[in-house]
């Protein structure tokens, strides 16, 4: 997680990748470029991939990077699999791999004085990928170092919101608050608050050890999506 990752791949004739066109770090002169429209471009764009997606075939040797220190996941996706992925975790995938998104539905509101704002810990929309009908690969690329857990049947686990990476489909998520308390009278404040994002098997997640403050953790909650809570 030290270092700036980067994905060599060598395609064979008829090998076909897609990926976002700014990931692209060089290619054989032969390896061919070309613009991929994808199906609903308009939603993909709501959704936080580019409109128009770039793909590259065989043969010949490409490479990729985001140009940030961290680690590369290769996901393999077995025909009929799939995989949830926080946004801006994609890097690039194979032709057999097909892309979706939706919204995540993990919001809160602050309100400040007479403004009311809306956060998304994980952003509004996440990533889905599958594999219908062929197995495929996914390159992802995370912050620092990744772990992957795989947890039973409602075992769940608390990690910072922008600390995901991905989950199965099988896994389902919500907010959870904590609130230890600051003294003798019980009070809580705001800013001693925890916001968790849990994660309830059965199924894989996978965490980096890289995330980011989350914006309006501090603030006064007026509202929020489905959320459980504990008080110290």
């Amino acid at each position: 997680g030290a270092y700036v990752p980067v994905a060599d791949m060598n395609l064979a004739a008829g090998d076909s990748v897609y990926f976002a066109h700014h990931s692209l770090l060089w290619k054989d002169p032969k390896v061919d470029i070309t613009a991929m429209s994808m199906r609903g471009a308009f939603k993909r764009l709501f959704a936080g991939l580019p409109l128009v997606m770039t793909q590259a075939a065989g043969p010949g040797h490409i490479a990729f990077s985001r140009d940030l220190p961290g680690e590369l996941m290769a996901v393999p996706l077995q025909p009929g699999q799939a995989i949830d992925v926080r946004e801006h975790m994609f890097l690039v995938a194979t032709s057999q791999v097909e892309y979706d998104w939706f919204t995540s539905d993990i919001w809160f509101t602050t309100r400040n004085g007479d403004e009311n704002e809306t956060h998304y810990p994980i952003g509004m929309f996440m990533d889905r990928f599958s594999a219908p009908q062929d197995p495929g690969l996914l390159l992802l690329h995370a912050g620092g170092n990744v772990f992957v857990r795989e947890l039973d049947q409602d075992e769940g686990i608390l990690i910072k919101p922008t600390a995901l990476v991905f989950k199965d489909p099988t896994v389902s998520m919500h907010l959870h608050f904590e609130r230890p308390s600051t003294g003798f009278s019980g009070w809580r404040s705001w800013s001693n608050r925890y916001l968790w994002l849990r994660l309830v098997g059965p199924g894989r997640v996978a965490v980096q050890s890289v995330f980011e403050r989350i914006e309006g953790e501090a603030r006064n909650i007026t509202n929020f999506s489905y959320a459980t809570e504990r008080q110290w």
